[in-house]
């Protein structure tokens, strides 16, 4: 490692060290790699490094430089984070920054402590850091599943796997239970309730499965870009890959079954292909192909399209290109005497798979041979010509042996026999030439005059024309009919490719996907859909798959245009031969069709939220034009009067005009607030800072900016709320609970619908509940496990009259009221922007009828467990709670 002005041109190395739950050691590791480089000679410094009080992890720490944290103070609570500006001022070779997936501090430089180790990298300086296999994005719901508990702060996959080192700190279950049972992971009195929660055997086992399958997959990554890059095509047996070759015939579920049973024994990836025939023969038991794509993705594997003119090279190319390392098929359907012929697919493969093995699979269909078909065999052509002239004269030789038991009729129909099997061997050439030397071969040997070309019988002319006519004949027919078969059997081909593409486009999976699909199928490097603008300076690439794609047509192997746009489709790799260019128009049409809809698809967006914005700006200038002038004349009248000189007021009535600007001005505030927020909600802009709170703070200050402009109103809330903690952005919850609160006061007491102010009793209560699959916001169940993820239900009671059911839909749209048309009533958006910022804090808001008559108003939020898990939540939760 260097240090100075040369190591910030380059970029730092990130190395991870992963574990698959809390104690494992990977901070512990980590430090025995800091001390390793430090006794190198590196500059190693720790910027964030978090022992949770483990003294053997605190000694490690020993010797090593430790950068001190950045205090942030956030509504009254002081936090420590990572002090990213003095890191990089100090600029050592090496930084130790350990919790990969923590959230930042409101007020600090980035959200998630990844970026800060982001621009630390880029700066140049190496980073050594940990994270948990339930922090990675992509497994948080299994973990979820696996565990019950659902981890809030997670690192994009992308992240962890473009580190230049990732290193798996594992431990067995059974030693990491140990570790906890002796105290080394948590204090004691939490150790049980870790012990039948979190850390139980089978959670502990299913994570380390998760761990190691992960970091497998991202070293299988890194080998197949290996090979790639060094275009290496031998098998090298990392890891089993089972190929299926499959036709599309009965055989072929069999072989999938089989096949999967195969892969399940050893844990390999299973991976089918069905090859098509690029010669035009398309194999005849290829129409269940639909029923075998649903059948394999039943086992968790998808049917890969191949083409290529040889069947066992393409289907050995295709496993080699995916390292596979076993290959399953069915045995052979071919007749002994067709083996003499042609070895056949299964005997080639096994002959030419070389590190591969082979499985051939018996299967109810080997026994039924198929009908006898010799243009499939290598006699098809090259030696037609050849047995046009030698089988006559075998035929001769036979019956010159015969010839005196039999006669000229019986002789010439030998010859017929002859002619018309090597008109169906070889077409209308070979067919002439045997039956031009068949003739001579007839007249020379046996016919009279023998041995010699003169014929002195006009009837023995007669038989020889017509035999030579008819052989003739039926050749072109027989050539006639072939020509038909493979014009039939290449359409069918290309009717399958087209079904093939067509199917991905239907089924919604994206124009990568079918890209991916023509990679694949006709064996590109990289494949890329590009716009062609009269008069741009370079074409527009729309999108692309594989490596280094082609941005021109100069730099693609094959370009294919369409015909009614200004799209090309880019294939780098091997040329694509004329008879497959149909195929590729017709795909290069679906990938521009796709282009043009996504476009269509983006535009009808746009024009769907300018005709949204377009309606609330109509409704707001309909709503706010009676309910903002109302208060502001009030304000002015007030204003006005306290101004004039023409009457003199008492201290009372100054007082109350007073109030009265006051009271105006409050409702003006509200209003606006409420008119910023729904503007913040329908821009997207609304991003919540969540973090452990009491509801009891958050209700408080509600109250007493209720009490600022109307002291009457605390008298008529009850509080039955206790020492409830709640996940949430403190600020937003403010704003729900006053909008649903002042909705409960201008409503509670009412019988005759709402159209004036309330004066019943509102009262906030909340309970907290076990979260659970299907379980509704006004449903509870008790909580009997204290590491179980909560829920909690925030009910806003009053006794009003309620609401109609034909409006509860409608109750939490923008500027709707149920009834209300004077100015104290708002312009309905108080439990529109309620229920906005509840969903934006991964809850829910409902109305429900209250018993006896009136509106609930529920709050459906995230709670914290009664003992704090081992994650970072936690930790945050206590800091931010002054240590509670």
């Amino acid at each position: 490692m260097t240090t100075g002005p040369e190591s910030a041109e380059r970029r730092g190395t990130l190395q991870i060290f992963l574990g698959c739950a809390p104690g494992v050691g990977k901070t512990y590791e980590m430090l025995a790699q800091a001390a390793t480089l430090a006794a190198e000679g590196a500059d190693v410094v720790a910027a964030v490094v978090e022992t949770h009080g483990r003294t053997g992890t605190a000694r490690m720490l020993e010797g090593i430089e430790v950068i001190p944290t950045v205090t942030i103070e956030y509504r009254g609570t002081v936090l420590s984070e990572l002090d990213l500006e003095e890191v990089l001022a100090r600029a050592p070779d090496v930084v130790l920054v350990d919790e990969l997936a923590h959230s930042n501090a409101p007020g600090s430089r980035n959200a998630k402590r990844w970026e800060d180790i982001r621009d630390i990298v880029d700066a140049g300086i190496s980073v050594l850091s940990t994270v948990n296999i339930q922090h990675l994005e992509s497994l948080n719901d299994v973990v979820a599943q696996i565990t019950g508990v659902t981890q809030r702060e997670t690192v994009p996959d992308e992240i962890v796997r473009a580190a230049d080192a990732i290193e798996l700190v594992d431990i067995a279950p059974e030693a990491l239970r140990r570790r906890l049972a002796a105290g080394k992971v948590y204090p004691g009195e939490r150790i049980q309730g870790a012990l039948v929660n979190y850390f139980r055997q089978g959670n502990l086992t299913a994570l380390r499965e998760l761990a190691l399958l992960w970091l497998a997959d991202r070293v299988d990554d890194s080998l197949a870009d290996y090979r790639a890059e060094h275009a290496i095509t031998d098998t090298w047996e990392t890891r089993e890959r089972v190929v299926v070759a499959v036709t599309g015939g009965p055989e072929s579920a069999t072989l999938l079954r089989r096949a999967s049973r195969i892969a399940s024994r050893s844990s390999a990836e299973l991976i089918a292909v069905h090859v098509v025939r690029g010669d035009g023969l398309l194999d005849r038991l290829s129409g269940e192909m639909p029923s075998l794509t649903e059948l394999a993705a039943g086992f968790g594997a998808r049917i890969h399209t191949a083409v290529g003119d040889s069947i066992p090279e393409t289907l050995l190319d295709f496993a080699r290109g995916v390292n596979a390392t076993q290959l399953v098929m069915g045995t052979s359907r071919r007749s002994r005497w067709q083996r003499l012929l042609d070895e056949g697919t299964g005997a080639t493969v096994v002959r030419m798979s070389g590190k591969i093995d082979v499985h051939m699979v018996t299967h109810d269909q080997a026994r039924r041979r198929n009908r006898l078909d010799i243009r499939e065999t290598r006699l098809h052509r090259p030696l037609s010509w050849v047995l046009a002239v030698v089988v006559p004269c075998v035929a001769a030789a036979a019956i010159f042996g015969l010839d005196r038991w039999l006669g000229f009729a019986s002789e010439t129909a030998i010859f017929f026999v002859v002619v018309l099997a090597i008109s169906m061997l070889g077409g209308v050439g070979p067919a002439a030439l045997t039956a031009i030397t068949s003739g001579l071969l007839l007249n020379f040997f046996f016919t009279a005059p023998r041995y010699t070309f003169t014929i002195d019988s006009v009837e023995n002319l007669s038989t020889i024309v017509v035999m030579l006519l008819i052989a003739i004949a039926v050749a072109v027919l027989v050539d006639s009919a072939t020509v038909r078969r493979r014009e039939a059997t290449r359409a069918a081909r290309e009717a399958e490719l087209l079904t093939t593409f067509a199917g991905a486009v239907l089924r919604g999976q994206g124009l990568a996907t079918l890209l991916d699909l023509v990679r694949t199928t006709f064996d590109q490097r990289s494949v890329s859909v590009v716009r062609i603008d009269e008069g741009a300076s370079a074409p527009v690439v729309t999108d692309a798959v594989g490596d280094d794609p082609a941005t021109a047509p100069a730099q693609a192997d094959t370009v294919c245009t369409v015909p009614s746009g200004p799209y090309a489709l880019l294939l780098r790799g091997p040329v694509v031969t004329g008879r497959d260019r149909r195929v590729l128009t017709a795909v290069a049409s679906q990938a521009a069709a796709v282009v043009e809809r996504r476009q269509l698809a983006e535009e009808a967006s746009n024009a769907k939220a300018l005709s949204e914005t377009d309606r609330l700006r109509r409704a707001l200038l309909s709503a706010v034009s009676h309910d903002l002038r109302t208060p502001l004349a009030a304000v002015k009248a007030a204003a006005s009067s306290l101004r004039s000189t023409d009457v003199s007021f008492s201290a009372e009535d100054t007082a109350e005009l007073l109030a009265t600007i006051e009271e105006s001005t409050d409702h003006l505030t509200a209003l606006v607030g409420n008119l910023l927020d729904s503007s913040r909600l329908a821009a997207g802009v609304v991003r919540p800072q969540m973090k452990f709170v009491y509801l009891t703070e958050v209700v408080s200050r509600v109250l007493v900016g209720m009490s600022a402009y109307d002291t009457r109103q605390l008298a008529r809330v009850r509080l039955e709320l206790g020492d409830t903690l709640v996940y949430a952005d403190p600020v937003l919850l403010e704003r729900v609970l006053a909008n649903l609160i002042d909705n409960g006061l201008r409503h509670s007491g009412r019988g005759d619908g709402y159209g004036a102010e309330g004066e019943g009793e509102v009262t906030v209560c909340a309970e907290v509940v076990t979260e659970g699959p299907g379980q509704g916001v006004g449903t509870s169940t008790s909580v009997t496990d204290p590491d179980a993820p909560t829920r909690v239900l925030i009910r806003v009671i009053d006794h009003g009259a309620g609401i109609a059911p034909a409006d509860r839909e409608q109750m939490f749209a923008a500027f709707h009221r149920v009834g209300d048309q004077n100015a104290s009533s708002g312009v309905g958006l108080g439990l529109s922007v309620a229920q906005g910022f509840t969903e934006a804090m991964d809850g829910r808001l409902e109305a429900v009828d209250t018993d006896g008559g009136g509106l609930t108003l529920v709050v459906d939020l995230p709670g914290a467990p009664g003992e704090p898990r081992p994650s970072d939540d936690h930790r945050l939760a206590r800091e931010s709670l002054g240590g509670h």
